[in-house]
């Protein structure tokens, strides 16, 4: 497979510099895909902020992210469960696609332009079907940072009504502290992504003899949380409302979130793709650890505001004996003692 690539620079002489796929002119020669190129010129202002070095050109077909059948054409890669860095190149969280009779639909994209190439990869080595749907499951830079990439193929990018709006307001915030955790030339050419549909309630996605369920959820894990409900399959894709191993991490409602797992819980489902970890848990009683670690942040945070204590000393023992029992917990729990105290302490 050939596939036709873009050679970006942050500056033309001193660079750095990443080739850059440009997803859509994909062909089993190099005389195809050059053909596809001459019938269809890709937008020489795509990348209007970064030097072109020379024009597209087309290669042996990259790397492609590592995807396992977790049920029938419902592929899940699983992120690594770290902090970003510029090792695992922002490989963090969770990815889905879904092939349906028709049309492919992707939920999540990863932290980088250059996930949601490997993404696109991924997907042609295993079917020729158009990418039709990106959905972002929430507002975090970890999860959608990949998706332009993605929609350069005409894919819809869908997110929770509140999605659009939460993404403008952080925008700088999140590429800025990105491209300094992953470095310039990996995080080259990423961009934040317009979102083209907002879900307020339900909606359903038809990918062709295979419907999809979208939910928006009230404020839990953020105020932007939306979860997909495979119903071939029986798989629910919970996004961030979900996780396993890494610890929650809490930037919505401490109560908000317990109240939406309670709900989710009734919800009869053969497998639970989580944010982070997994790639698949049992639901409900893949639950059973968040649900202990959000009381005990709880009780612990109730308990420092009726002593009467400071912030600043209340976090430092606040669900600290969860601890050991989670991944990356010396990077969240204090953070999520603080968005717990600031939340009950108005109550």
């Amino acid at each position: 497979m050939f596939e036709a690539v873009l050679t970006l620079c942050a500056a033309l002489a001193a660079g750095p510099c990443r080739d850059t796929l440009l997803p859509g002119f994909e062909a089993a020669t190099r005389t195809g895909c050059e053909a596809a190129l001459a019938a269809h010129p890709p937008d020489p202002t795509r990348f209007h902020d970064l030097q072109q070095r020379d024009g597209p050109v087309c290669r042996p077909a990259g790397p492609a992210l590592s995807f396992e059948e977790v049920a029938p054409g419902l592929f899940v890669h699983t992120g690594r469960i770290e902090d970003p860095d510029s090792s695992n190149r922002g490989d963090t969280s969770n990815i889905v696609f879904v092939i349906g009779e028709r049309s492919v639909a992707v939920i999540d994209s990863g932290a980088a332009r250059w996930m949601g190439e490997a993404v696109w990869r991924a997907i042609r080595a295993r079917t020729d079907k158009p990418l039709t749907h990106v959905v972002l499951t929430h507002m975090h830079p970890d999860h959608v940072l990949g998706a332009a990439a993605l929609a350069e193929t005409g894919a819809e990018v869908i997110g929770h009504d509140g999605l659009s709006r939460a993404l403008a307001d952080r925008a700088g915030n999140y590429l800025e502290s990105f491209a300094r955790l992953l470095g310039p030339e990996v995080f080259l050419g990423t961009v934040v992504p317009e979102v083209d549909r907002g879900i307020a309630e339900e909606a359903v996605l038809d990918l062709g003899g295979r419907a999809l369920i979208l939910r928006a959820w009230p404020t839990a894990h953020t105020g932007t949380d939306l979860s997909v409900f495979d119903l071939a399959t029986g798989t629910l894709i919970a996004g961030d409302l979900v996780f396993d191993r890494h610890i929650p991490a809490l930037d919505g409602s401490l109560t908000g979130w317990q109240r939406v797992l309670g709900t989710m819980a009734g919800q009869v489902v053969a497998r639970l793709v989580p944010g982070h970890g997994g790639p698949v848990l049992e639901w409900p009683e893949g639950a059973a650890p968040m649900l202990r670690y959000l009381g005990v942040l709880e009780a612990d945070t109730r308990a420092a505001l009726r002593a009467g204590e400071r912030l600043g000393d209340a976090t430092g023992h606040i669900a600290a004996e969860e601890a050991a029992r989670w991944q990356l917990s010396g990077s969240f729990n204090a953070r999520n003692a603080t968005v717990a105290y600031t939340e009950l302490e108005w109550e």
